[in-house]
Order: structure tokens, then C-alpha cells, then sequence
């Protein structure tokens, strides 16, 4: 009887989508008391991308995935599943994951969101790693899209100049285990964050009503200290955990892409693994945080940068309201 071929979960195609319009620390100086060189020291940002208002989160969702199932060789008819994480779907319901299948015409897929917030990314993508491993689906799109401007306070100084709006997707296949693909993957939650981290208002405890809207309860409200404390941990543990009882070291990563956060974040996550500056993906210094979209669209900066090979070590990491975090440890093996 011939061996038994093991199949797993690899990424075959990657794309993103931005809004054309950019909002720098210097347009963000005449909206409220801040400036760019406190903004660039304590975040590394110094633009994020913004939607025009009336576009939904959906929108740039279906562009990046366009361009990641071209990047795969993929039509919509391929799909099986789609899986959306987001924390700003374009309607409490239906999911924006329906939306995305009946305009994207992937009508052999079923679909649905996730919410993760910022870690929906990584548990979406073991999610999607499950659903091909047991041979539920052999071609599975998870798409990170955000339209973080819409649920942000643009009076609040300390984070409104934090997120940005965009996508990133990345097409997942079922291929031999030989090849490479998603190697392992670490997830986590501590509900001591939900007070730290929240959006109060919009669902069954506090449906909207003039009272939630004047009070603001629509908007993101964070204590970023705090937040902080946990997200650096975290972070660098668990980055540090999926190399190491893997049986790696930093040296042996090719490309660490961590959400796009903060930077200070990811520089204590970078030291923690031992890692150069060569082998870690930052985009945030020019897209913010974008939440459930910020690692696809850093992969695909990265591949589009020709800093991603068939074979590459590749650590996701995020972390997240909730407290969420989580990370994935790959061979890339898309072309």
C-alpha cells in the first residue's frame, strides 16, 4: 500500500486594497493637540490610509482578494470558504463574509465573519487550517478588512491618531505537507482586558440610542498603558514560544511579520526572539493600525518587496481587545 500523503494548509496567493486618501500627523496637528514627532516616538506612525465616508468595509475586502486569488491562479469558483475578520463589518448582520461572496461570484463557498479584533487575522488563519486539514475545504480566502475610521473618536487624542482603513487577504489551498505551510499555530485569551479595551456601545448591552451617541459609546475607548503592558508580553512570549518549542531560533527566521500596532510593541517582540531589522516586516509607519487587515497587507508589502522565497520561515504574531493573541509559525510557499 503506498504512504499516505499529508496534506496541510499553505498560503498560494496574498493581496491588499488602501483608500487613495492619506491622513498625516501633520493634517492630524490642525484636528487636535498633538504633533508628529510625539506621535512618531510613541507609535512610529506618520500617516494611516481613510476612507471616503460611505464606504464600507466590504469594498476593499473584495479588491484584496481579487488580487490574491490572481496572485494564486484562483477563480471564485475554486473557493470553498470565505472567513472575515473584522471588528467594523459593514452591518451587524448578515456578515460582510456574505457580502464578499455574492459580489466577489465565489458561489461554491460558504462563509462568515470572525471577530478577534486586532488577533482575527491569525485565528482566522487556524481556523482555515483546520477546515483544510480535516478535508472540509481544499481552497479557503480569509480576508482582514477594516474601516477603523468609522468607529474611531476624531476629538480623542490618544486614538485617533492610531488607525487607519484598508485590507489585506491571503488565499489558503490544501498541498502536501512536504512543501511547507502553516507549521503550527498558538492561540490565547484573558477576559481581564475587556474593560481595558472596548467599544461599549452597538450591540445587545448597550443598543444604540441618542443617550450612547451623545455619551460617544460608539467609538474605540482604551487605556493605552495598560494595554501596552499586556500587548509587549504577550507578544514577545508568544513569538518567542512558537520559534522555540518548534525547535528554532531567531537566526533561523526568515521574515517576522508582526501586527501593526505600535512599534515599540514590535521592537520588544524583535529583541525578545533575537531578531535583525532585516527580518522583520514595519509597515506602520505608513498605514497605521489596521486592526484584522495590518499582517495580510504586510505580507503582501513583503512579497511585493521580493522579501518573501518559496521555503521562507515566517512568524505571524497579534494581539488584540479581549485580551486576544495568537501566532502562526509557516513556510511560505507562495510564488
Amino acid at each position: 500500500m503506498a504512504a499516505r500523503t499529508l496534506k496541510t494548509a499553505g498560503i498560494t496567493g496574498v493581496g491588499m486594497s488602501f483608500p487613495e486618501k492619506r491622513l498625516t500627523n501633520a493634517d492630524l496637528e490642525k484636528m487636535v493637540e498633538t504633533n508628529d514627532a510625539w506621535i512618531v516616538e510613541r507609535t512610529g506612525i506618520r500617516e494611516r490610509r481613510i476612507c471616503e465616508k460611505g464606504v464600507p468595509a466590504s469594498h476593499h475586502g473584495i479588491q484584496a482578494a481579487r488580487q490574491a486569488l490572481e496572485h494564486a491562479g484562483k477563480t471564485p469558483d475554486d473557493v470553498d470558504l470565505i472567513i472575515v475578520p473584522t471588528v467594523t463589518p459593514d452591518m451587524l448582520f448578515p456578515p460582510t463574509a456574505c457580502v464578499i461572496q455574492d459580489q466577489l461570484g465565489c458561489s461554491n463557498a460558504w462563509a462568515f465573519d470572525m471577530e478577534a479584533a486586532c488577533s482575527g487575522f491569525v485565528f482566522a488563519m487556524q481556523n482555515a487550517r483546520a477546515q483544510i486539514e480535516s478535508g472540509f475545504a481544499k481552497c479557503v480566502l480569509v480576508i482582514g478588512t477594516e474601516v477603523m475610521s468609522s468607529i474611531v473618536d476624531w476629538t480623542d487624542r490618544n486614538t485617533c491618531i492610531l488607525f487607519g482603513d484598508g485590507a489585506g487577504a491571503v488565499v489558503l489551498e490544501s498541498i502536501e505537507e512536504e512543501r511547507g505551510g502553516i507549521i503550527d499555530s498558538r492561540l490565547h485569551v484573558d477576559g481581564v482586558g475587556v474593560k481595558h479595551l472596548h467599544m461599549l456601545a452597538g450591540g445587545s448591552l448597550n443598543p444604540p440610542s441618542h443617550e450612547t451617541v451623545d455619551k460617544g459609546m460608539h467609538s474605540i475607548y482604551q487605556e493605552g498603558m495598560e494595554v501596552y503592558k499586556y500587548a509587549v508580553r504577550g507578544m514577545a512570549n508568544i513569538t518567542a514560544e512558537i520559534v522555540e518549542q518548534n525547535g528554532f531560533s531567531g537566526q533561523d527566521v526568515d521574515l517576522f511579520v508582526p501586527h501593526q500596532a505600535n512599534i515599540r510593541i514590535i521592537d520588544a517582540a524583535q529583541r525578545r526572539v533575537g531578531l535583525q531589522d532585516s527580518q522583520v516586516v514595519k509597515t506602520i509607519d505608513r498605514f497605521g493600525n489596521t486592526t484584522a487587515a495590518s499582517i495580510p497587507t504586510a505580507l503582501r508589502v513583503a512579497y511585493e518587496e521580493g522579501r518573501l522565497k518559496e521555503g521562507s520561515l515566517v512568524v505571524l504574531c497579534a494581539f488584540g481587545a479581549g485580551f486576544t493573541w495568537g501566532s502562526v509559525l509557516l513556510r511560505w510557499t507562495a510564488s
